[in-house]
């Protein structure tokens, strides 16, 4: 028996008390907290097509999307996508019948700025998002807008991205519209949603495409906490006073277990963690800022193993430091999926070097007693995981609120997608266990409401509550089984894992 099985298997053995816990909760109806807020988000790329109607630019999503050969597996692209751009009033009325308090959704950047800079304001755009915000607050679900998900406009890309320091500019003149036109009604604000897979554009396989792992990454990282912290800086001195509302950052958190209780095997896992979303957290919530120490004692000794004169992390100044902590209202949390991690000096330069996953130091595998879902990156661990993320946040970052601004199950597509539900539930039941052991938990949005463009995966996953017909030139809406049990959630505010819809109104697709 290998080492790896070896610790798996014990890791399997220790889980099964947790099972036993999850178990009880589920035999009983849950209630949520009075204020507890729940929606739904989607992204702008994502889901509203009209990518080159009434003046909007093109996004680096763009450009990938009509490159020859594709990089995206099915050969699509987000052209039309699920055509929110002429559904929205029909959707709004859907997330109404769910009783929804909150929409998540982003603003397109090249759909405001068709060039990327400011001097040249679509006004096209700004008054779709206008009726957008309108059909919503008519119907009482609050607006609650990212500025950026990650469809950077192409003119910027050609400058370097987020690799050109002056991002941090061309973002606060962005942020700066969006808060002029339409900060007097958006009280809920993220400025860059799941960070870290924007900063894999510039190391792995997210547009732009450009292979620099472990020198890409880096300089992502940090433009992008300037440019996130400039941002809350620019809101604080000149509009919080006037406009009340609350800005953050989403930051995409995956809890990685140790394999085993070795303290090599802990190591491994506080590193992984720390590497997945410790690199921007940490110089924003901690007491002391700057980067996890994991990250720059990893960095910095890979560095000089592999020949570079200096670290290939772009140090934080102590000004810089300073300027970037304490720059959020509250923890915008993005979470899928589960893994392990352990140390095995055997495995050594099984990623390639220099590579942000070599860095880590720690081999990243799959836990053997997770459910198989229909996405390979994500398992559906056991729900014990979720909730240890909450309290290592809590012990962390001196308790922050935490909104869930995305979380959710890609399946095979049918209406009848109880993997979903489960996965929901599970998650639920950690959200519920993690606030009566104090931790500051106070929404949940799903991922996603409508079936979406899903990057790289192009449309052969499904994370939608409903569900779209690609093929029909109205992308009609459908309504899963998942969509009837969140409605139930919600108005009643309890988690119930026995509640079933009835089948009739399922069957008949009227929510």
């Amino acid at each position: 028996m290998s080492v790896t099985t070896f610790k798996l298997l014990i890791h399997m053995v220790a889980d099964y008390s947790f099972f036993l816990i999850e178990v009880l909760a589920k035999s009983q109806v849950r209630n949520f907290p009075e204020d507890f807020q729940f929606g739904a988000t989607t992204s702008a790329y994502q889901v509203e097509g009209a990518w080159n109607e009434d003046g909007k630019g093109p996004s680096i999503w763009d450009t990938a999307t009509h490159a020859n050969p594709s990089p995206i597996t099915d050969g699509s692209n987000g052209d039309i996508a699920a055509d929110f751009y002429h559904n929205y009033i029909s959707d709004v009325d859907n997330m109404k019948k769910l009783h929804l308090d909150v929409f998540r959704f982003s603003i397109s950047w090249s759909r405001v700025l068709p060039n990327g800079f400011s001097d040249k304001v679509n006004q096209l755009g700004i008054d779709f998002y206008n009726k957008v915000i309108k059909e919503l607050l008519i119907n009482s679900i609050r607006p609650a807008v990212t500025m950026y998900n990650w469809d950077l406009p192409s003119n910027l890309q050609k400058l370097g991205g987020w690799t050109n320091p002056l991002i941090v500019v061309w973002f606060a003149d962005y942020a700066k519209v969006l808060f002029d036109h339409f900060g007097d009604r958006i009280k809920d604000w993220i400025t860059i949603n799941d960070p870290k897979e924007v900063c894999a554009g510039y190391g792995t396989n997210k547009a732009p495409f450009l292979n620099m792992s472990g020198i890409g990454e880096y300089i992502c990282l940090k433009n992008i906490l300037l440019a996130h912290a400039n941002v809350y800086h620019l809101y604080d001195e000149h509009y919080r006073k006037l406009q009340q509302g609350l800005v953050s950052i989403s930051i995409d958190c995956t809890w990685f277990e140790p394999a085993s209780e070795s303290i090599e095997d802990m190591h491994a896992a506080r590193d992984a963690r720390m590497f997945d979303w410790g690199q921007f957290a940490h110089p924003i919530f901690s007491r002391e800022g700057d980067y996890p120490i994991e990250l720059k004692r990893n960095i910095a000794l890979r560095s000089a193993e592999q020949g570079f004169p200096r670290t290939r992390l772009l140090e934080l100044s102590a000004a810089e430091v300073v300027n970037i902590r304490g720059t959020s209202d509250y923890f915008g949390l993005s979470t899928f999926t589960t893994r392990m991690a352990y140390r095995d000096a055997s495995l050594e330069g099984m990623y390639p070097n220099p590579s942000f996953l070599d860095d880590i130091g720690a081999v990243i595998v799959r836990d053997p007693s997770s459910l198989h879902v229909q996405t390979a990156w994500i398992q559906e661990g056991p729900y014990a995981y979720y909730l240890k993320l909450f309290k290592e946040i809590k012990k962390l970052y001196n308790n922050p609120p935490i909104y869930i601004t995305g979380n959710g199950l890609a399946t095979d597509g049918s209406i009848l997608d109880d993997d979903r539900i489960s996965y929901t539930n599970n998650i639920l039941n950690a959200v519920l266990d993690g606030i009566s052991q104090g931790c500051d938990v106070r929404g949940y949005s799903v991922w996603s409401l409508l079936d979406s463009f899903e990057w790289t995966n192009g449309y052969t996953t499904k994370y939608g509550l409903f569900q779209i017909d690609f093929s029909s030139p109205e992308r009609n809406r459908v309504p899963r089984k998942s969509a009837f049990i969140y409605k139930q959630m919600l108005k009643t505010r309890t988690l119930d894992f026995n509640y079933e819809p009835d089948n009739e109104s399922v069957e008949s697709e009227q929510l």
